[in-house]
Parts: C-alpha cells; sequence; structure tokens
C-alpha cells in the first residue's frame, strides 16, 4: 500500500502554488480560490477492490473560498455584511476536505455522493455501507459492504460546522467572527445543560461571555421540560472563565432536571457560511477544472461529474432540509448544485445554523433542547399556509423559484413520528392531509429508533431498539437510479391521515404490556417568539402519531422482515427513568420489549402478547417466514437482494424460537 504525507511531485506543486500565492495578488472571483491537498492514499482500504469499479484512493486536504456579500445568493446568511473581507470585498472562509473516489475514474460513476459531516463524523460509511474506520476509514473492513464504492460514487465530505472541537479526525471549518465596524458584536445566549453528573455542573458556553459580572446571567432549573422555570434557595452559578460556568446544584432535582443559562455573549461566527461553502465546494468539484490560482479539481480527470447527490443522518439531514429551503441547491452562477437530496432520520426540522448566535449541536427533544430556533413552520416539501403565523412557505419555495429544486428521499425513523414531528411532512398545520409534490417521495422506517445503537444509557427506562436500517441501501439505489436514469421510484411509505396510519396519541392501540408505561406526550410544536429569552411558547401545532398492531409495533411505513416476523415489540419512544426525569420522553432512543418464550411465562407475567413458542413452532418454520418477509421487500424495491441474504442467514443462525 503508498501511504505517505504527501506524495513529492505533489509537495512540488504545493511549493509552487504557495510562491505564487505570495506573488501575486488574491484573485477576485468569488468561490473557490484554492485546493490544497495534503494527504493522498492510492489505494485506500488496504488495496480492496469494489467490483467492476477497482480500487479506490483518498485525498485529504483543504478547500478556500470567498463569497461576494452584493450577490442576492449569499443575501441571507445573517451577519454577512458584519464579516471582515478582503481586497476584493469578499468574506473568506475554508475548510477541510476529504474524498474516496476510484483510482480508475473510467470506471467508476463519475458521480458525486456527497455525505454531510454530522458534527465533524463521517456517517455515510456507517449508515449505508455498515462499516467503520471513525473519521478515517482506511482497512479493507472499514469499507463495510462497499455498497457505495460498488455504485462507483466519488464520496466527498467537507467541514461546515465551525465551533466544533477539532480532534478524532473530525471535519471542521473555519469562518470569521462577525463585528461591529471592528467592535465586538455582543448580544443574547442562551444554554440548558441536563444530565451533567458532577457535582457543582461545570458547563462550557457556546460562546464568550461578554461580561463576568453576574448581575448579566441568569439561572433558572425545572425537574420537567413544561414545568415552571425556578430559581430555588440552593441554586446558584459562577463564572470560572468566559467560556465555563459553575452551577451549584439545589436540593429536591434530579439528574434529569434542566439548567437555563441566559447570559450576554459576544463573537458570533457567521455560521450561515455553512450553507454558501457546501455550495460552493461542490459547485467547483463539479463545474470547474482549477482553482483560481491554477491547481486541478481532482476530479475532473475523466470529465467533470455531471450529477452528485447529498445525503445526510440526523444532524445533517435536518441541515440537508436547511441547505434547500435556504436556497443554497443554486450557485453563484445560478447552477443547480445538487440532483438528488436524501435527508435521513430529519423529521420536520431544520437546524439552528443561520443564526447572530448559533448553535447548530441542539436540536428540540420532549425533554432536552426542546426550545431553540431549528424547527418553526415550514414544515413539508408542500406549499402551505400556516394559520397560527400567517406565513405561505415550503421548503422547496426558494429552489422552486430558480428551477434548482432537486429529486427529494426523505427517510425517517419512527422516532422522528413522537419526537420531530414526522406527521407535518403529511399533515397540514391544520391537522389536513397534504400531497407531497412530484418531486418527493417520503419512507418511514417502521418501528425504529434514532439511530441504531443509539442507547441513552442509565436514563431508560427500556432497553434499546436494535431495529436496523437495512433498507437505506435500496432507497439510496433507487434513488440514484431516479435520478440517473428516470426509473420510478418506489411508491412512498410514510404515514398519513387518509391511510389511518396517523392517529392521536390515544387511539394507537398499544397493548398493556407489563412494566412498560405509554407515553402520555411527545415532542409537542408550539408557536415560538425568540425575540425574547426564554421564548415565548403560544398555539401548538396538532401532531399525529402512527398505529400499532397486537404487538406493539407500528403498521405504517416500510416494515423490516424482523417486524413482520417479531420476536419483540419496537417502538419509536421510551421514557426516563427513576434518578432522571421520570416519565420524561429518553432522548432519541426507542424500546426493545421482548416476547416471553413460552405460554407459561407470559401467563405468569401477565404480557397479552403471544410467546415465542407460540408464534413459532419451530425454528426452521421462523427462517421461512423471515425469508419470505424479506422477499417481498426485495420484489418492491425496498430492499437489496445481499441485504436479504444477510438477513435471513442472521434468522438461521439465531435460537428462535
Amino acid at each position: 500500500m503508498y501511504k505517505t504525507p504527501i506524495e513529492p511531485s505533489l509537495k512540488k506543486t504545493v511549493f509552487w502554488l504557495l510562491a505564487l500565492v505570495a506573488a501575486f495578488p488574491q484573485a477576485v472571483n468569488a468561490g473557490i480560490t484554492r485546493i490544497n491537498i495534503t494527504r493522498l492514499e492510492s489505494p485506500t482500504f488496504e488495496g480492496r477492490s469494489f467490483g467492476s469499479v477497482g480500487q479506490y484512493e483518498k485525498l485529504v486536504g483543504t478547500i478556500h473560498g470567498e463569497v461576494d456579500p452584493g450577490d442576492r445568493r449569499n443575501a441571507g446568511i445573517i451577519n454577512i455584511a458584519r464579516a471582515p473581507r478582503n481586497a476584493a470585498g469578499h468574506v473568506e472562509y475554508d475548510v477541510d476536505l476529504y474524498i474516496l473516489k476510484p483510482i480508475d475514474p473510467n470506471r467508476g460513476s463519475n458521480h458525486i455522493y456527497y455525505d454531510v459531516n454530522n458534527r465533524g463524523n463521517l456517517l455515510a460509511i456507517q449508515f449505508i455501507n455498515q462499516g467503520g474506520g471513525g473519521n478515517d476509514p482506511t482497512t479493507a473492513a472499514d469499507a463495510g459492504t462497499g455498497f457505495l464504492m460498488e455504485l462507483g460514487y466519488t464520496l466527498v465530505w467537507s467541514g461546515w460546522q465551525a465551533d466544533i472541537a477539532p480532534g478524532m479526525d473530525r471535519l471542521l471549518a473555519r469562518f470569521p467572527i462577525a463585528t461591529n465596524a471592528g467592535a465586538p458584536i455582543v448580544g443574547i445566549s442562551r444554554e440548558e445543560f441536563i444530565d451533567l453528573t458532577d457535582d457543582p455542573i461545570v458547563a462550557t458556553l457556546d460562546y464568550p461571555a461578554a461580561t463576568l459580572d453576574p448581575g448579566s446571567a441568569t439561572i433558572t432549573v425545572r425537574q420537567n421540560e413544561r414545568d415552571p422555570r425556578q430559581t430555588p434557595k440552593g441554586l446558584s452559578f459562577t463564572f470560572m472563565d468566559n467560556r465555563t460556568v459553575q452551577i451549584t446544584r439545589p436540593p429536591g432535582f434530579d439528574l434529569g432536571a434542566i439548567y437555563e443559562f441566559i447570559y450576554e455573549a459576544r463573537d458570533p461566527m457567521v455560521m450561515g457560511l455553512a450553507f454558501a461553502a457546501t455550495r460552493d465546494v461542490v459547485s467547483f468539484l463539479r463545474y470547474e477544472t482549477e482553482d483560481s490560482m491554477g491547481a486541478p479539481n481532482p476530479l475532473a480527470a475523466a470529465g467533470l461529474p455531471p450529477i452528485a447527490l447529498i445525503a445526510g443522518v440526523s444532524q445533517s439531514g435536518r441541515w440537508t432540509r436547511d441547505f434547500i429551503f435556504q436556497g443554497f441547491n443554486e450557485d453563484e452562477q445560478g447552477r443547480q448544485v445538487f440532483e438528488g437530496a436524501n435527508p435521513i432520520i430529519a423529521g420536520s426540522r431544520k437546524t439552528f445554523t443561520n443564526f447572530a448566535f448559533a448553535q447548530p449541536g441542539r436540536f428540540s427533544r420532549q425533554h432536552e433542547d426542546h426550545v431553540f430556533p431549528n424547527d418553526q413552520f415550514p414544515f413539508t416539501y408542500t406549499m402551505l399556509t400556516d394559520p397560527l403565523t400567517g406565513r405561505t412557505d415550503s421548503i422547496l419555495r426558494r429552489c422552486e423559484a430558480t428551477s434548482t429544486c432537486p429529486k427529494i428521499f426523505h427517510v425517517d425513523s419512527d422516532f422522528e413520528i413522537w419526537g420531530a414531528r414526522g406527521a407535518l411532512i403529511t399533515t397540514s398545520p391544520t391537522g389536513q392531509p397534504v400531497l407531497l409534490p412530484d418531486n418527493v417521495r417520503a419512507y418511514l422506517l417502521s418501528s425504529t429508533q434514532h439511530g441504531v445503537g443509539n442507547a441513552t444509557f442509565g436514563i431508560c427506562q427500556q432497553l434499546s431498539n436494535p431495529l436496523p436500517y437495512s433498507s437505506l441501501p435500496a432507497l439510496t439505489a433507487d434513488l440514484d437510479d431516479w435520478v440517473t436514469t428516470g426509473q420510478a421510484p418506489p411508491p412512498s411509505r410514510y404515514p398519513t391521515l387518509a391511510e389511518g396510519t396517523l392517529v392521536p396519541i390515544d387511539q394507537t392501540g398499544f397493548p398493556d404490556i407489563p412494566g412498560v408505561s405509554y407515553p402520555g406526550n411527545y415532542n409537542v410544536l408550539r408557536v415560538a417568539d425568540y425575540s425574547v429569552q426564554p421564548p415565548f411558547e403560544g398555539a401548538a401545532y396538532p401532531v399525529f402519531v402512527t398505529p400499532v398492531d397486537a404487538d406493539g409495533n407500528s403498521v405504517a411505513g416500510i416494515r423490516h422482515p424482523l417486524l413482520e416476523v417479531p420476536i419483540a415489540t419496537y417502538t419509536g419512544f421510551n421514557l426516563r427513568a427513576e434518578g432522571h426525569a421520570p416519565g420524561e420522553a429518553c432522548s432519541t432512543t426507542g424500546s426493545y420489549i421482548p416476547f416471553e418464550r413460552t405460554l407459561a411465562d407470559r401467563q405468569a407475567t401477565g404480557d397479552p402478547r403471544r410467546s415465542l413458542q407460540e408464534r413459532y413452532a419451530n425454528h426452521e418454520r421462523y427462517v421461512i417466514r423471515v425469508a419470505r418477509a424479506a422477499e417481498r421487500l426485495v420484489r418492491e424495491r425496498l430492499l437489496l437482494q445481499a441485504d436479504a441474504d444477510r438477513i435471513v442467514a442472521a434468522a438461521a443462525e439465531s435460537q428462535v424460537p
């Protein structure tokens, strides 16, 4: 394997590029000004070959760009007018770049698969390929199934979140700090702290405090999210420095209590550049042969990529919706950036990114971070009028105006129905059914939680839901076919009022399982006024959840073979345990509630669900039923044959019943 910090010939190229930069003034055109590849591994993945595409190589470096604040496409970036400018009047930035591409570009598809990183972390290899390697996948095993490579994609990642700490190979972005003509900008910022075990609590602030005067800030505590904010005896705080506060715990509140800190902050980054930087990076890779200094586009050898897809999981899925909503799928030359988009487990939310004191890592749940500005109208892709705010809008409004909308696969887990108001994808703010546009399909991964293996250890009442996202590779292939060949995708499989797969929370039919508390609430959404802190919450939107079968498993969406032939109840909700705000929703974790093994066992516990031995006469019969359920999904193009084979093989190795 060839592996070195930088190839000698490449080192020479970089040397001359740096000399040119020093000798000549910066180019005046906005966009990507310099690409700097600092590490090349060719081949990577220990030389593993992927079908007819062959071996892959890795390119790691940075990419520098600048935006024109006067361009209408950048006008919506908060504080762009207050950012420092270069001699050309442009705002500069730079971001980390990570590329995996076929060594022989002529054997690949020449299409870009852009994976929006999640807090600096690469997720496509994990979620789509079922691989590993963290943020620098290198070994043959790290590539997992190799699915994205066998499709011939060039995989691209770039930094976009400028407030994450370096380390663990995370992808970073470096954006300027806005000022008032050089003077610091000061504004109100709000933080929430929860589930911290140290006593007293030591918490890090997202922005530096403008003053260490304790009279400039407030601290409150509440046990449950909807409880009144309190300032009980024993609650106090101290500034340890301008980025750290120490909070004393008052008696009577457990570890799940919410501490809300509101203070005068300074030095907001121009975080909305995240959208422009991603737009410009991908636009450069698709449309330009070289940067403004003459360094080549590393993807141009086989011709510029004709197609690009964007995908994101969780935070980056919400970010993908936000990217489209804010109009950044049109580059500064009016060209479309992405032809396909796949927001995964995003629900109806967007992100807290393009704000003065942005905190992109926060997102609303029923208990944690419930009221942060990332989840307000619009919610879906269809143009609607919101009677609670009087606004008329949609996620696609801006791209429809410029004819730059991608084809979209919106994919959610069952948690998004409970925790991310997923029902608002197919219902209006007045609780009426909504038809999705022709360029949008929506799919629910039935009875799954938010992220496989995403257990919130120690604070949940039930075991974490292990049901996998096995349909994601098939849906990725379906979106690829739709974008590249025009082949119609499978119809949407998302719950709707019209089909009876959305109901009020008290009409789901969830069974009375011993030791299981059915939630009396979900992540309710109210109109919020963020001009005051804490925000004022007004009227609530109607939100629905999915009905279940006699086992407590959701009847809506794409039902995994292990859900069609179950050994347990799988849900998108879980509740907090004693000592952690009991009864509140347990973050993003779902539940796994196994069936009893025998009739006698379930009669002894009073479990209404049939036992394993009542369901499956023998092991062979169980495996046959799993195989038949998998075959149905393969025929419907909702499961790849290779994934079906893996599911059946795992069932054969199990001890069921």
